[in-house]
């Protein structure tokens, strides 16, 4: 395929808005938003607005979703890896016990969590993202809302979940493991599982915040204790169906 022809197959997706092609814009909507030279009397309350109806439409969309756990991974995981069939083996675990499983609706391990969800006849929700790159919504989402704000979307993964399993993963997955975890600290929300899968991936991070953040007075001992690191995915599985609220 040429240069030319993947340039017109590429996509990028803002909210209900997709572009292809030379539709394609250089910023998005979090760099407008973010980056300095708009002004306020013109620009930003209308954008307010636009906040507004992402929040509205997300509410909308998962109001009535039920129990679900939120599953968080690198993009980058290929299908052969063994990461991406424990993810796909515990979200089919998951729905067998009554819970939808959330991710963030890219590749990688986003993927493997879905495609168990839905070949497992349960909800396989899908929180896509603007990007300045090509992610598309993966094939096995059944239920999906595109954002243009990762902070209203990062709102949905906390909201509507009632437990979360952090698979190894990059930048995107440390922000969403770290906001769920400032949330159970300052008790902004109720306790709620989170499991690290993987001690070889998460040890040197645990082990940091054991010594260094711990030692240095920066949280309490007990704060490490809010999160489990786990290898058994059966295990996981555990600690966020029986750990959720509701279920104790």
């Amino acid at each position: 395929m040429s240069t030319e022809a993947r340039q017109q197959r590429r996509q990028v997706t803002a909210g209900p808005v997709i572009r292809r092609g030379g539709q394609i814009t250089g910023r998005t909507t979090d760099q407008r938003l973010l980056e300095g030279g708009h002004s306020w009397a013109n620009d930003d309350p209308w954008r307010v607005l636009r906040i507004q109806a992402e929040f509205v439409e997300g509410f909308g969309a998962l109001d009535e979703l039920g129990p679900a756990i939120s599953m968080f991974g690198s993009a980058r995981t290929g299908r052969e890896a063994l990461e991406y069939a424990q993810a796909e083996y515990m979200a089919r675990e998951l729905v067998s016990r009554g819970l939808a499983v959330i991710t963030g609706g890219g590749p990688g391990i986003m993927e493997a969590a879905n495609r168990g969800a839905h070949e497992a006849g349960g909800c396989s929700v899908g929180l896509g993202i603007e990007l300045p790159f090509e992610q598309a919504m993966n094939q096995y989402v059944n239920l999906g809302v595109n954002f243009r704000y990762f902070f209203a979307r990062k709102v949905m993964f906390l909201k509507y979940a009632q437990g979360f399993i952090a698979m190894p993963g990059g930048f995107g997955t440390f922000d969403e493991l770290f906001e769920a975890l400032t949330l159970i600290q300052t008790r902004k929300v109720t306790d709620f599982p989170v499991v690290l899968f993987g001690s070889a991936y998460w040890g040197g991070l645990v082990e940091w915040l054991r010594t260094s953040v711990t030692g240095g007075g920066c949280i309490d001992p007990d704060d490490v204790g809010i999160f489990h690191v786990v290898d058994d995915p059966d295990e996981a599985v555990r600690i966020v169906a029986e750990g959720r609220p509701g279920a104790r």
